[in-house]
């Protein structure tokens, strides 16, 4: 009988800190964190009150590292050590967005940016701040390059998800973008980390009317080849991303990890019949009462504080169900997409089951599905500890649709 079972048994009952510990652990496949560092880590934590304080007090010690390294002269070692504390401090903030302590949260969030910019600036030039045009104002964005000899490359835009954090991206196609010798562009859009907690912006459907200014931005820009322009959308940006292909036709492939068609069964299907029924009916009032019986618990109203708050009708619940209904890809819209799709598909997929296969037959064959498993180590959302077999397998078949002479090999099993 096999005794490490960390793997298959998770390293926490409660699920949702068990993927959080996976995340945070296959960072480290690219120096997004340290084994160590997060091993010793979680061996602190019990639950989320420790989870939080244990990732504040590492997140620090990390931050003091790189400090010490930058005024000693070594912007490699301060580099690696801010980007560690980047990611560590975000274990902090994702919990805190879980609790109604803004002053805490804002704190954490802005220890997360301050290193996440000195990591940045610490580059030597090659990652630079591109601001993004956008009603009226700008999108923080960043392009990451191999150097800065401003040369134009190949460039992968990438759209995060509903909650991860900016520096989570790096092992998230970033750093496997660098290593093949392309730029990566990544930004919070509306509703996303610094433009929900310190704009107070909140997410959009429409996600064409982001993802069009990023393009111009980029398109014009040096160093940056038009020609060879690709996407990447994380977790909810699964659904983001296609939905903007379907307006926006400059990229020339894109990959989502995984596949989104619906994002509003995440939260209709806890409901049960009956709840979605009252929904369907328009029942207001008899919506609100259940809804407000069921947060009585004070896991799921912790949850839904925390999901809710990206969104424009977050503060009323039946507003918010009919809100995030619709954030849905429809067979219309799914017919205007030109652009080739990769989707991921992992085992165990925990938010959106059987909805990178059902994106993937909406598309036909401009959609390329990639299964995969736990055998491989890649399993549930957004594979966490499967990066870099997700890196080889996706800039593979990248490379492929910008003409590169890439082998099949093992990135095109469980394609459909």
């Amino acid at each position: 009988m096999a005794t490490n079972t960390a793997f298959s048994k998770g390293f926490f009952r409660d699920q949702g800190l068990d993927y959080q510990a996976r995340g945070v652990l296959g960072r480290a496949v690219h120096g997004g964190s340290d084994v160590g560092e997060v091993l010793a880590t979680l061996e602190r934590i019990s639950d989320h009150d420790s989870w939080r304080s244990a990732w504040a007090a590492t997140a620090t010690r990390v931050a003091g590292y790189a400090e010490r390294s930058r005024e000693q002269g070594d912007q490699v070692g301060a580099g690696s050590a801010y980007l560690r504390a980047a990611n560590y401090w975000a274990c902090a903030v994702e919990s805190l967005s879980e609790l109604d302590d803004e002053p805490a949260l804002l704190l954490a969030f802005r220890a997360h940016r301050t290193a996440w910019d000195g990591f940045i600036d610490c580059a030597d030039g090659a990652h630079v701040r591109v601001d993004v045009p956008y009603e009226g104002g700008t999108l923080p964005g960043f392009l990451l390059r191999p150097d800065a000899s401003g040369a134009r490359r190949p460039t992968l835009v990438i759209t995060n998800g509903s909650d991860g954090s900016i520096s989570g991206l790096w092992g998230n196609a970033v750093a496997g973008a660098l290593r093949r010798g392309w730029n990566a562009f990544v930004y919070d859009g509306p509703g996303q980390q610094s433009m929900l907690f310190e704009r107070k912006t909140s997410f959009r459907p429409d996600w064409e009317a982001v993802l069009t200014p990023v393009v111009d931005v980029l398109a014009g820009r040096a160093d940056v080849d038009p020609a060879a322009l690709t996407g990447y959308g994380v977790s909810q940006g699964g659904y983001w991303l296609p939905r903007a292909l379907a307006f926006e036709h400059r990229l020339m492939a894109a990959v989502v990890d995984p596949g989104v068609v619906d994002v509003s069964t995440t939260w209709t299907g806890p409901l049960g019949k009956s709840m979605r029924g009252l929904l369907d009916k328009g029942d207001r009032a008899a919506f609100d009462r259940d809804l407000k019986f069921a947060t009585a618990v004070p896991k799921l109203r912790r949850t839904l504080a925390f999901r809710s708050r990206p969104y424009k009708a977050a503060s009323d619940w039946f507003d918010l169900f009919n809100e995030i209904r619709e954030y849905k890809l429809t067979d219309e819209t799914a017919a205007q997409i030109s652009t080739p799709l990769l989707i991921t598909d992992p085992e165990g997929e925990q938010f959106w089951p059987g909805q990178s296969k059902q994106l993937a037959e909406l598309l036909g064959d401009r959609a390329h599905r990639v299964e995969f498993t736990a055998e491989e180590g890649a399993n549930l959302h957004c594979q966490p500890l499967g990066r870099a077999l997700t890196d080889e397998r996706v800039f593979a078949w990248l490379e492929r649709q910008l003409g590169g002479a890439q082998p099949l090999g093992r990135s095109d099993a469980g394609q459909t």
